[in-house]
């Protein structure tokens, strides 16, 4: 999913997309030249500040938020379950979303410029088809780093506190099952990270703080539209990867033992889909305007 909010809001800032240098100048040449050109480190390197950025803000959110969609419970629930787990366990887990945010962040905004513009020079198709091939081959990329996030589920869910106490720990608890259990949750992962891209503009700025406020509004409702889209899949992901060991589930077979849990009402698969939404508002308009932001000084 993080790879389509690129694209929805890749033309927000028009003035910082035009005085990016072109990666390839004629399609006639042989790729092999221009590789090093293609890898731009500005795009890597801002995407995994403005990821550092994001997650040291919005952990908590998104702690209380993972308690919801694991048990199904109210947010109030959810903030004394945290209350009782104490201060010293708010910031537990966020080694995992750490290292797999700025990783795959980095990547979401570097391989998508490199990919897009890849195509769009040896491909002849509209240009929104070649950035839709750009984001969905991004994304794909960023599925290999579901083991981090499987960490991060289980270090956040509190039935697993006396298992282990750290990222260390929860990485050798797996490994005894094989390396398939560190991709236990691969498909909904996919699934969310393949979502159709849909186009949205705003005025265009005409000062540098009201492109950082267009960066900031147009990243967050994006992110915060696709992110109450992607809820249910999200649900059954840390269903999923909740689990230690045992038999492999299919999507479909967990998404219906969910339904049954939550008495078939809509209502409750999309219980916490509220801060969800809240959360996504912040966390992408923080990304979105920090990686604009820093894209003009690099």
């Amino acid at each position: 999913m993080p790879f389509m909010k690129k694209i929805l809001s890749n033309r927000i800032d028009s003035e910082a997309h035009e005085k990016r240098p072109p990666i390839l100048t004629s399609s006639k040449q042989d790729i092999s030249p221009h590789i090093t050109n293609v890898g731009e480190m500005k795009h890597y390197l801002c995407g995994c500040c403005a990821a550092f950025n994001n997650v040291t803000i919005t952990y908590p959110i998104q702690k209380v938020l993972f308690r919801q969609q694991l048990y199904g419970i109210k947010t109030r629930d959810a903030v004394l379950q945290l209350r009782r787990d104490g201060f010293r366990n708010l910031y537990r887990g966020i080694l995992p979303p750490l290292m797999q945010k700025t990783t795959t962040l980095a990547l979401m905004f570097g391989l998508y410029e490199d990919l897009s513009c890849l195509l769009r020079k040896h491909v002849g198709a509209p240009e929104f088809a070649t950035r839709g091939v750009a984001a969905v081959l991004a994304g794909t990329a960023e599925a290999i780093f579901t083991p981090l996030e499987r960490v991060q589920t289980l270090l956040q869910d509190h039935k697993h506190h006396d298992k282990f106490t750290n990222t260390y720990q929860a990485f050798k608890a797996l490994k005894c099952h094989g390396i398939g259990e560190y991709y236990r949750g691969l498909v909904p992962i996919l699934f969310r990270n393949g979502l159709s891209p849909i186009k949205e503009h705003l005025p265009t700025a005409t000062t540098h703080s009201a492109h950082l406020v267009n960066d900031f509004i147009g990243g967050g409702l994006l992110g915060a539209m696709l992110g109450f889209l992607c809820f249910p899949i999200n649900v059954v992901k840390t269903r999923i990867q909740s689990q230690i060991g045992g038999e492999f589930q299919s999507f479909p077979k967990v998404f219906q033992k969910i339904w049954l849990e939550r008495d078939r009402k809509l209502i409750n698969l999309f219980r916490g889909a509220h801060l969800n939404y809240h959360r996504s508002l912040i966390s992408w308009g923080i990304i979105n305007a920090t990686y604009e932001f820093l894209l003009k000084f690099i």
